[in-house]
Order: C-alpha cells, then sequence, then structure tokens
C-alpha cells in the first residue's frame, strides 16, 4: 500500500494566481468562461507574466480581494492543507492606484474567518524598483503584528540589481519581517547568491542553484529552503520537463526543498498533485514526507 503523505503545509501560493476561471467571471461579467480560461494558455514564462497581469486587473476592489481569499482557502483546506503562507502582491495593489489599507483589511477579515491557519507574505514587484518597495516595506511594517510574516520581492527577477531593494529589505527585516524572495526561478544562480548576501530565510524557486556547489553548500548550512513548484516551472518554461527538473539533485544535496503550487489557478494544479508528481519523479513515500515536514519546520507562523 502507498505511504499517505501529510501535505498540509502550503508555503508559497499567490493569492492572485489562484483565481479560477469561474472566479474571473464573477468578478468581470464581460468575460466568457472561454475567454477567461484561453487568458491562461501560455508557454513561456512572459506568457505567464500576462496571465497573472490580467487577473490582477480584475480585483478592482477590496470585496474582490475577499472573494479571493475566501476562494483560495476554502480550496487549500478542501485539499487538506491546515497552514498557509499566502503571497500577497501588495506592491501591484498600490501600482494599481488603490487603497492597501482598504484591501488589507478585507484580507485580514477573511482569513480570520478561514477553515485554515493563514498568514502573509508580502510582495513587492522587481521591476517597479526600489522606491515603491521601500513604500510597501514601510506599510508592511506597520502592520506586521496582523498575520504578515515576511516581505518578499516577486517579478521580473533580470529587471533590476538586488542592491536597489537593500533598504526595502533591511526595513523589512527590522521590523521583525522575514525575507522571502523569488530568485533563481529563470535566471542564474548568481541571483540566488545575492538574495542569499541580502538575508534570505527562504526562497521561491531557487532551482538554479542546482549547478554550483558552492551556493548548495551555503544554502545547506544556512538552512535556507528552497520553495520549489515543479509545475509552474515546466509551464512557464523554466524548465524543459518534470524529467530535467532539478528538484532531485537538490534534494540529494542536502537542501532543505520544500513543495508548492505557486499559482494553482494558472498552473492547474494543487499542492497534493506536486506531491503526486515527485512521486513520478521517482520519490519515496518517506523522501516525501520529510519533504512535507520540511515544510512545517520552515512555516513562519507557527
Amino acid at each position: 500500500m502507498a505511504t499517505v503523505i501529510c501535505a498540509d503545509t502550503e508555503l508559497h501560493v499567490h493569492l492572485e494566481g489562484s483565481l479560477e476561471p469561474e472566479l474571473l467571471c464573477r468578478l468581470d461579467s464581460s468575460l466568457t468562461i472561454a475567454e477567461a480560461r484561453a487568458l491562461y494558455r501560455f508557454d513561456t514564462f512572459a506568457g505567464f507574466i500576462e496571465a497573472f497581469k490580467a487577473a490582477v486587473r480584475r480585483l478592482q476592489t477590496p470585496e474582490h480581494y475577499a472573494m479571493a481569499a475566501d476562494s483560495l482557502f476554502s480550496s487549500l483546506a478542501a485539499q487538506g492543507v491546515r497552514y498557509a503562507e499566502v503571497i500577497f502582491s501588495a506592491g501591484v495593489v498600490e501600482w494599481k492606484g488603490q487603497s492597501l489599507d482598504e484591501v488589507w483589511a478585507a484580507l485580514r477579515t477573511a482569513s480570520d474567518r478561514a477553515p485554515l491557519t493563514v498568514r502573509w507574505n508580502v510582495d513587492v514587484v522587481r521591476q517597479f524598483g526600489g522606491a515603491p518597495a521601500e513604500r510597501v516595506a514601510a506599510w508592511a511594517a506597520a502592520h506586521g503584528g496582523e498575520g504578515i510574516v515576511s516581505f518578499g520581492i516577486g517579478g521580473d527577477e533580470t529587471a533590476r540589481p538586488a542592491e536597489e531593494f537593500a533598504r526595502a529589505v533591511a526595513a523589512a527585516r527590522e521590523a521583525g519581517l522575514k525575507f522571502t524572495p523569488h530568485a533563481g526561478e529563470t535566471s542564474t544562480a548568481e541571483n540566488v547568491w545575492a538574495m542569499v548576501r541580502m538575508g534570505a530565510d527562504r526562497i521561491g524557486h531557487g532551482i538554479r542553484a542546482v549547478g554550483d556547489l558552492v551556493l548548495l553548500a551555503e544554502l545547506r548550512e544556512r538552512g535556507i529552503a528552497l520553495e520549489i513548484c515543479p509545475t509552474s516551472n515546466v509551464r512557464t518554461g523554466a524548465v524543459p520537463s518534470l524529467a530535467e527538473h532539478p528538484l532531485r539533485a537538490l534534494f540529494d544535496a542536502g537542501v532543505l526543498v520544500t513543495l508548492n503550487s505557486d499559482d494553482p489557478a494558472i498552473f492547474e494544479c494543487s499542492l497534493g498533485g506536486e506531491f503526486a508528481l515527485a512521486r513520478e519523479m521517482g520519490f519515496s513515500g518517506a523522501e516525501l514526507e520529510r519533504i512535507a515536514e520540511n515544510a512545517r519546520r520552515c512555516a513562519f507562523g507557527v
């Protein structure tokens, strides 16, 4: 009998990437279901960014954000997830000219009624630059006691140098927030190094670290976990196929790896589905349980 894996902790899931096509249609009555599904068809990272932007554009009010949160929390709970750290693109809210305070109030209310424990990773967009990131970091620092556990940098990791975000990261860390950047998803190991030097506590993706033995040792010795998202990496073209995914090599190198869904609606995946894929990639039940335990150990809010 196959070992039952308790995949109950999700550390890398984007709120904005969880909008199912049916929800998009509720948010935007001009969309047909066929049009909504078509928004999520792509085969490159650039195409993914456009799909993500299409979802974000439909979030026009605090109530819309609450609807998205309720839907995500219900889906996670139905999968048996008991704890989730949800990435909230606060930088996008500011960029759209919406009130961060009003959107956050709606999200807090939604997380209070969620059927699981929810914590938040506040994210900024790399291509927007350092100044907007500093504003968001200051906002996140002021709300750190309200379920926000970390500050992250997402978007196009080749768009701006990491050093441009040093002040934002320092402000967030001074307020007690962890640092959870995206790095090494589509670029090189050097971007992972840059975020390690800036004090990353966990790294979103980080798969390009696999070719740098010194970096792997650094990640292992510091206990910096990588939030791995196999389906996402294949769908964006970050890796050519599951067979060529570096998950096994990273695991065998002794790096703390976790499995995550990333943008479950856009990529049509789930946390449990990622564990099933890892089994297809040759991971044993005992190894998958170690990965599940890694997520529990590396969670910030429990």
